[in-house]
């Protein structure tokens, strides 16, 4: 199977799509139009703390190179996410996934070693063997320089440093825009950090992540968040923005749907109630696949 490769956009030809869509007056299209509107003064307000949250399903995804571009450009001075980030940022900076189906034979695909995610295919070699040599690896280089008691976003920032300039976490690093985890144990990355625990000194203290962002909301003029799918990500970037009244600027891309009360399928506007977003604050909410809208949205605006 085809391997899965991250989109590498140079080109601006998105930008006239992207306006049309504004101007079309039409449903979701008129939304992106608005959110590329909404996220461009968003980031041209020198004064505002910017976040980026998503899921680590789209990492398995080409949408990873949007992200990465996106952090190598500085548009964005925190990011939230879960596990499952840096459990694919790892697999993929040293194996490739493949092109799958949804509809494959499942229990084929266990026997000849494959998991599938939706409709990729991740060799079982290239993510949970291969992240448990790397991390043992890791926190032992860490462990012997005295370095066994970490934040999240200290142990994403000593993992970018090891990897490429083709990974997320890579780029988080050198622009040192902080990675908060704070569902960190819930994923391959998070089963490695309580196995190596089993047997070496190491501490993972979240709470360490919550003063650093309780410092940089407080200091913050105004703030505003990117927000692609829903959770943990979601959830944890509000409730901050909370301590400060509420988001100054909000872009949310989503498939949930909202009948079931779920935060994934909250529209923005409902933040509004819990103080997590300001009442006049420029916000938007678009139904949609983020691996489809994202790699639109971001040709449209980036500007080299």
């Amino acid at each position: 199977m085809p391997k899965v490769k991250d989109f590498k956009l140079t080109s601006d030809s998105a930008k006239e799509l992207v306006r049309q869509m504004k101007d079309s007056g039409g449903f979701t299209a008129r939304k992106l139009g608005d959110s590329a509107e909404i996220l461009q003064r968003m980031l041209d307000d020198r004064d505002s703390l910017n976040f980026l949250s998503f899921p680590a399903d789209i990492v398995a995804t080409g949408t990873r190179g949007v992200l990465k571009d996106m952090i190598r450009r500085k548009w964005f001075d925190a990011i939230v996410t879960t596990c499952g980030t840096i459990d694919h940022d790892i697999a993929r900076s040293f194996g490739d996934y493949r092109h799958g189906t949804f509809d494959s034979d499942d229990a084929k695909l266990k026997r000849s070693g494959v998991h599938r995610l939706g409709n990729v295919f991740v060799p079982q070699r290239s993510y949970g063997p291969l992240i448990e040599t790397m991390m043992t690896r890791w926190l032992g280089e860490l462990s012997s320089q005295g370095n066994d008691d970490l934040s999240t976003s200290e142990l994403c920032s000593e993992i970018g440093k090891r990897l490429g300039d083709d990974s997320i976490l890579y780029w988080a690093w050198k622009n040192r825009v902080p990675v908060f985890v704070p569902g960190i144990t819930d994923g391959a990355v998070g089963y490695q950090l309580w196995q190596y625990s089993q047997n070496h000194k190491l501490s993972v203290d979240v709470l360490k992540d919550e003063q650093k962002l309780a410092d940089m909301v407080f200091e913050a003029k105004r703030a505003g968040a990117l927000i692609l799918g829903g959770g943990i990500s979601k959830h944890h970037v509000i409730w901050w923005n909370a301590i400060r009244g509420g988001l100054d600027y909000a872009v949310y891309i989503t498939t949930a749907q909202e009948f079931d009360g779920s935060l994934s399928g909250a529209r923005m506007k409902e933040a509004i109630s819990w103080g997590k977003l300001k009442a006049r604050a420029p916000q938007v909410t678009v139904e949609g696949d983020v691996t489809v809208l994202l790699p639109l949205l971001y040709a449209a605006m980036q500007t080299t």
